[in-house]
This record gives structure tokens, C-alpha cells and sequence, in this order.
């Protein structure tokens, strides 16, 4: 009787674990994501280009920020962007952390429909004069829409300062 429960302990762990593993670095999905991270934020971010940031969310949009709160719509997070970023003399920049960046296929019917990227992430500012930057995580979920690939939900946390 023993065995028989672990056996069916190991078959539940094997039904609970991740049907899929984080993709391989050189796969189209990881490098068109990567593409999209690119996209968003050095266009995007980087550069306040609102009209590719408009294009690349998606109409579902979510944002949460561990010191910014909840962004419950596209239009408040352009907005955001615009008001907060973009309209600072000293605008900062936010680059990828090399080396962190992971991509997970999201698939119904063995047909993919999205996918979770996440990494680490820096932001290079002037404060006061003084160069300072802070490092923090991120998780966004992509969705394909009409063959197109949106960012749906965004997660950012973990900020923390450094010198």
C-alpha cells in the first residue's frame, strides 16, 4: 500500500510540474521576444516613441509596479510614460540585464498563444547631477493577437537602488 502511494505521489508531481521548460536561446520564440523587449523599451521607453509603444499593447493591458502601483488600462499607461518619463529633462534609461532574460512558451492544444518572458533589469538616471541607477525584476505576459505579438500584463518589482 506504501508503494502504490508514492507511486501515485510521483505521478501527481509529475502532473503538477511545467509541461514546458524555459525555450533555448538561439529559438525564434526567445529571439522574437527578445525582439519585443527591444522594442518596448528602447523605442519605447528609451526614446518616448508612443506610437510604437501604442502598437506593441495590447487593448487588455495591465501593468503592476511595486512602487507605482496598478495601471489598469493602455491609455493610462501611455500616459504614464509620456507624463513621467518622457517629460523629464534628464529622462532615464532602462537597459536589459545580460544573461537574465528567460522566455516560456504559453500554449492551448499544443498551439502556442503566448508566451512569459522575465528578467533583470537596470534603470540609469541624473539625480541632482549625479548618475544613479536601480535594478529590478520583471515578468510580462505576450499574447498573440491576429498574429501579432502584445503585451498584455507587466509586472515589475524588487527595485532596489544601488550606487
Amino acid at each position: 500500500m506504501q508503494r502504490i502511494k508514492y507511486i501515485l505521489f510521483v505521478l501527481l508531481l509529475l502532473r503538477l510540474a511545467p509541461a514546458h521548460a524555459q525555450v533555448p536561446l538561439d529559438s525564434p520564440l526567445y529571439k522574437t521576444l527578445r525582439t519585443q523587449d527591444s522594442l518596448l523599451f528602447n523605442a519605447a521607453f528609451n526614446k518616448c516613441d508612443t506610437v510604437t509603444l501604442e502598437k506593441l499593447l495590447s487593448d487588455d493591458f495591465e501593468f503592476y509596479h511595486d512602487k507605482g502601483g496598478i495601471t489598469s488600462s493602455k491609455a493610462a499607461f501611455i500616459s504614464t510614460i509620456t507624463n513621467n518619463i518622457c517629460s523629464q529633462p534628464n529622462r532615464p534609461r532602462r537597459e536589459l540585464v545580460d544573461g537574465t532574460l528567460q522566455v516560456y512558451p504559453l500554449m492551448q492544444n499544443n498551439v502556442l498563444y503566448g508566451a512569459i518572458q522575465m528578467g533583470d533589469h537596470r534603470f540609469y538616471a541624473q539625480e541632482n547631477g549625479n548618475p544613479a541607477h536601480s535594478r529590478a525584476k520583471f515578468v510580462h505576459v505576450w499574447i498573440l493577437e491576429q498574429g501579432q505579438w502584445k503585451f498584455k500584463r507587466g509586472l515589475s518589482f524588487d527595485h532596489q537602488d544601488k550606487e
